[in-house]
């Protein structure tokens, strides 16, 4: 039997980031309103890759990278004809806009933006200095730009130089029933469990863009007044950098850096402080989890979408970002009195059923759409 693809969802791999877990959240939230849904990669590599609904079928490109990718996405294309496809992270963006017009096919291209560009750029190494050119050039030949966030809208405009108003903000697809029954079970971590010193959360890739090092600085701090632990899971090119300064700052014995978690949401329940300490962000995928889970969250008052996320502060502390002292006095007052959300509508709209139903109705034009609440443009 013919099989219609109807929407295929591309990015690199299966890596731990929160882009790539928003894009397996919207393919099965599409999938669960009975579309025909393709997750297609690069490379069907990284720890999510068994996270995946089984009524979601991967499409594994087998490339090298991103970029080499471009052949066999035109190939898919041609082959499988998706009405419409999506895809996050940039060099996939760029791809997945080059591979719409080379193949020929009339396929709605549309593509998503999770970070704050021109941050990103800025601090980026000079081979992915020339980005801002690619986007300027590619982005407006998509049918449609989405940004997860208001600030990510605004700071997108600029970057791309393209109509504010021309940009739609869909929140992304975070909360879903099973992630709340995740947060439900015990934490793998015996520091969870154990009874003992409070225990500071950071979650995250291991890069520069999360400034671990700012987390771990402010940790130093507060141990100074306080016994405490710190906990940070994740992976990434600058453990080495992060395991010396733990090491430096004599932490070994209240730091402890496990690696990618696959239950975090349990973790993010129990621990006493969940923290942010990022440089920039787009819409971070953490403190939506934390809000959900019942977290008491710090979060950097950081480019963009921990002061959305938190409502000015009302659900979190912000600090402002790089300051390790008052990101360390805010861990201290978050210890001694706790912010924690038990109001579902503080993260309804992230859940995974409404965001779908935002992509779907920009997806599928013509789709009847429900669950509507923000509108498609902001």
């Amino acid at each position: 039997m013919l099989r219609l693809t109807e929407i295929a969802l591309f990015m690199p791999n299966f890596a731990g980031g929160g882009a790539e877990r928003v894009m397996i959240n919207l393919a099965a939230g599409l999938a669960d309103q009975g579309l025909d849904v393709d997750l297609v990669v690069a490379r069907a590599s990284g720890p999510l890759k068994n996270s995946v609904s089984p009524q979601v079928r991967v499409i594994d490109l087998g490339s090298a990278s991103t970029i080499k990718s471009l052949p066999a996405l035109v190939r898919y294309l041609k082959e499988d004809q998706p009405k419409s496809i999506l895809s996050a992270l940039e060099h996939a963006n760029v791809v997945a806009i080059w591979a719409s017009k080379l193949s020929g096919i009339p396929v709605r291209t549309v593509v998503s933006v999770h970070n704050t560009l021109s941050e990103d750029s800025a601090r980026a190494r000079l081979k992915k200095r020339i980005e801002p050119w690619f986007v300027r050039r590619n982005y407006p030949k998509a049918h449609a730009i989405v940004a997860v966030s208001q600030g990510v809208a605004n700071d997108l405009a600029t970057f791309a130089r393209v109509s504010r108003e021309s940009l739609h903000v869909i929140l992304n697809p975070v909360i879903s029933t099973q992630m709340l029954a995740l947060a439900q079970e015990q934490p793998h971590h015996s520091w969870l469990n154990d009874g003992g010193d409070p225990v500071v959360l950071g979650i995250g890739r291991l890069t520069e863009q999360k400034n671990f090092p700012l987390l771990i600085s402010a940790f130093h701090e507060l141990t100074k007044t306080r016994p405490a632990r710190l906990l940070i899971f994740g992976e990434g090119e600058m453990r080495p950098n992060l395991e010396r300064h733990v090491h430096d700052l004599n932490l070994d014995h209240m730091v402890s850096l496990p690696g990618f978690d696959a239950n975090p949401h349990a973790a993010q329940r129990t621990a006493a402080v969940v923290a942010l300490s990022s440089h920039y962000e787009g819409l971070p995928t953490v403190l939506i989890e934390g809000l959900a889970a019942g977290a008491n969250l710090v979060a950097t008052d950081c480019p963009h979408g921990p002061r959305e996320i938190l409502q000015d502060g009302k659900l979190g502390r912000l600090v402002p970002p790089g300051d390790a002292v008052a990101l360390a006095q805010a861990l201290s007052e978050a210890i001694d009195h706790p912010i924690r959300s038990d109001d579902s509508a503080d993260w309804h709209p992230y859940r995974i059923e409404v965001s779908s139903a935002q992509y779907r109705k920009l997806l599928i034009p013509n789709s009847p759409a429900t669950h509507n609440q923000h509108g498609d443009k902001n």
